[in-house]
């Protein structure tokens, strides 16, 4: 049954990308995509944190330094043996999969706020790596020259327009991933170490082995996500790469749609993502982290477990009215 229901909500999400494609291809403004390009990067990014700050609820700083791995790998394959951006996102995914499981042996004995600290260790660690890696551009950073179409099966589409459909794939990918496993044994799992970890070891859950599985699949989604960014901005530098927006959103957003459900980072991504774009476009990105800062503390007072939490206890209060 499970299987089922993940099938057709994979097709349902497909049918909504497609629809969304040709939307934004209808109305064809550049500024579109650039913008869209980014609330669907960080719907990827939300979703990713989520898995492990969520449904683990292991709070991770290092959402940058995973990005930014997959943002590098694709800079130093472009450099080494160039190959089409689908295949960076798979090796971007790869390697940040790999980082996170490392990452997470190393660090998961920890909880709390030494396991945050930790994590944004390991960001700090890999930016000075990358800073002095010259093959990659270092303190100088890299350029990209990107094409300004590609042709594919003999049409001929704008290189914006190809990677914010490769990114709308992604988005897709990440949320089918997060549903399904909130909905499955390794969820359950998941759910058990959050609510309280020495109960459930006690029961027989292999706890490091499922927290080691949710760094692996965070880390991963988020190198996927940093893959084409290379492409997209066209020149990358560590402080770009690594920059504090990345962490800061991957958690924010999350928390403003609701930690215990695959919605909520959806639902937390595009509200907070569109306020920062519209502010980009009205007043200046410079404001971008005071709306996550005003959001945040809003959420909080008004919906502790987040608008997905908000609705869910409504709900609740009229059932039982």
């Amino acid at each position: 049954m499970t299987r089922v229901n993940t099938v057709k909500f994979s097709l349902i999400a497909l049918v909504v990308a497609v629809a969304v494609l040709l939307l934004a291809h209808w109305i064809h403004i550049d500024y579109l995509y650039f913008a869209s390009y980014t609330i669907l990067q960080f719907i990827v990014l939300a979703t990713a944190w989520n898995i492990l700050g969520g449904y683990c609820g292991y709070v991770n700083f290092g959402s940058a330094a995973f990005f930014a791995l997959g943002a590098y790998a694709s800079v130093f394959m472009h450099k080494a043996y160039p190959v089409p951006v689908p295949l960076l996102i798979v090796i971007g995914g790869i390697v940040s999969g790999i980082v996170g499981l490392g990452m997470g042996y190393l660090t998961l004995r920890l909880r709390g706020s030494f396991f945050a600290i930790a994590t944004l260790a390991l960001a700090v660690v890999l930016q000075t790596l990358i800073v002095n890696w010259d093959y990659v551009g270092g303190s100088r950073g890299a350029y990209i020259i990107r094409p300004e179409n590609i042709t594919i099966l003999g049409l001929q589409i704008n290189y914006i327009e190809y990677l914010f459909a490769l990114m709308l794939l992604l988005a897709v990918i990440a949320l089918v991933t997060a549903r399904t496993i909130e909905r499955s044994r390794l969820g359950l799992g998941f759910a058990t170490i959050r609510d309280d970890e020495l109960a459930a070891e006690a029961c027989g859950v292999p706890t490091l082995r499922t927290k080691l599985i949710a760094t692996a699949i965070s880390g991963a989604l988020m190198g996927m996500a940093g893959a084409p960014f290379p492409y997209y901005i066209g020149y990358l530098q560590p402080a770009s790469a690594f920059g504090l927006e990345y962490a800061v959103n991957s958690i924010a957003m999350p928390m403003i749609g609701g930690t215990t459900s695959w919605v909520g980072p959806l639902v937390g991504a595009i509200l907070l993502g569109g306020a920062q774009q519209y502010a980009t476009v009205t007043i200046s990105s410079a404001v971008n982290l005071l709306i996550v800062g005003l959001m945040l503390v809003a959420f909080v007072i008004i919906a502790p477990n987040g608008l997905v939490g908000l609705v869910q206890e409504r709900l609740r209060g009229r059932r039982r009215s």
